[in-house]
């Protein structure tokens, strides 16, 4: 979809026949691949992460909303299983831009048919994930605008990509006003390097893994931090990680270094640390 329909859909106006009717969905269909477990990493993240935690707390209505879930909704499920860890009351919505693929609800889950207008929904936490990387990357802001303007007060979006086996995986974190952090998190045990996650960046820093441009001088920091960590291999990969994290946190870059025992490798950097230029 260019992003001229994005916008328009944004700002088009409903006709009166149209009152009282769900939002046209905004988006393209995709493939629509998935598999059982292959958002885990990502779920992890999102149930330790305070402001999602607080998000979700904080939320009269605990609306959540997943975007794209393809064609089995496994992934919605396990979503709304480790959600409950963190609000018991929590609502789940799959959204699917193909009506072939919105199955009746089951399990306390209910789906629909939508896209980034996110079926006229207001939720107060949105999981995008492989639905922005089969688009252009001149729509990645109209459809982040469009998935803000729809959020909860205190609402908060994920949107990113992992490959097919969820074991390298790369992520946004939004709010209703910008991007606040970029996360990569990876399989201790199959993953080489942390620049081994780049072809799994979300679309808007995939095509800016170039020298010069942020995201590829983050990469370059974390190889070089890996390395440094070598001697920690005897312990395993996940502490010579944590070694790594707290390199890069002595060598100036704002980091995220865990307390708690971490089961994946995970680096989260503020948005600013890799905006494209």
């Amino acid at each position: 979809m260019a992003v001229g329909a994005l916008a328009d859909s944004r700002t088009r106006r409903p006709s009166p026949r149209s009152a009282g009717r769900a939002p046209r969905p905004v988006g393209v269909v995709t493939r629509g691949t998935t598999g059982i477990n292959r958002l885990r990493r990502s779920d992890r993240w999102l149930v330790h992460h305070e402001g999602v935690q607080r998000a979700l707390c904080d939320a009269a209505d605990p609306l959540v909303v997943d975007l794209g879930y393809g064609a089995r909704p496994n992934t919605t499920f396990e979503l709304a299983q480790r959600l409950a860890t963190v609000r018991p009351d929590r609502r789940v919505v799959g959204l699917e831009i193909d009506p072939e693929r919105v199955v009746p609800a089951r399990d306390g889950v209910s789906f629909a048919c939508g896209g980034f207008e996110l079926a006229g929904l207001r939720p107060v936490l949105v999981r995008a994930f492989n639905v922005l990387r089969q688009y252009p990357e001149n729509a990645v802001a109209d459809a982040w605008a469009t998935m803000r303007e729809r959020l909860a007060p205190g609402g908060l979006i994920l949107e990113g990509t992992c490959d097919e086996l969820g074991r390298r995986c790369a992520w946004v974190l939004l709010d209703a006003e910008r991007p606040r952090t970029l996360t990569l998190a990876w399989d201790p045990f199959t993953v080489s390097t942390p620049s081994d996650v780049a072809p799994r960046l979300p679309k808007a820093l995939i095509h800016h893994n170039v020298p010069g441009e942020p995201v590829h001088a983050l990469l370059q920091a974390a190889d070089r931090a890996w390395a440094w960590a070598a001697p920690h291999a005897v312990y395993g990969p996940r502490a010579r990680w944590h070694a790594a994290l707290e390199r890069l946190h002595a060598d100036g870059l704002p980091v995220t270094v865990p307390r708690r025992r971490m089961r994946d490798c995970v680096l989260t950097v503020p948005w600013e640390i890799v905006a494209p230029r």
